[in-house]
């Protein structure tokens, strides 16, 4: 693990805020845009039984949640191995 000069130090950072940024915003439009505000246009879909919009308001925002949390990791991993600085196994 070698460390990074400023320069480097700075993109990795931005990359890393960038990536955070863009997941909290498909988090975000997942559990308030589909459970909340598109609730009464996505209950008019069935799904097993189920409304959509009922179904994203109790499950899918926390499905959507934790695939994007392993999204992350995965491109965080692959993030530190090009700058050098991954964690030895």
């Amino acid at each position: 693990m070698s460390p990074l000069n400023e320069e480097q130090g700075k993109e990795y950072w931005r990359r890393n805020l960038s990536l955070m940024l863009k997941l909290l915003t498909i988090w975000f439009i997942v559990s308030y845009g589909f459970g909340i505000i598109l609730v009464d246009v996505l209950n008019q879909i069935k799904i097993g039984g189920y409304q959509l919009g009922f179904w994203f308001a109790q499950q899918g925002s926390i499905y959507v949640f934790v695939g994007l949390i392993f999204y992350y990791a995965k491109r965080m991993a692959a993030l530190d191995k090009e700058f050098g600085v991954e964690e030895d196994e």
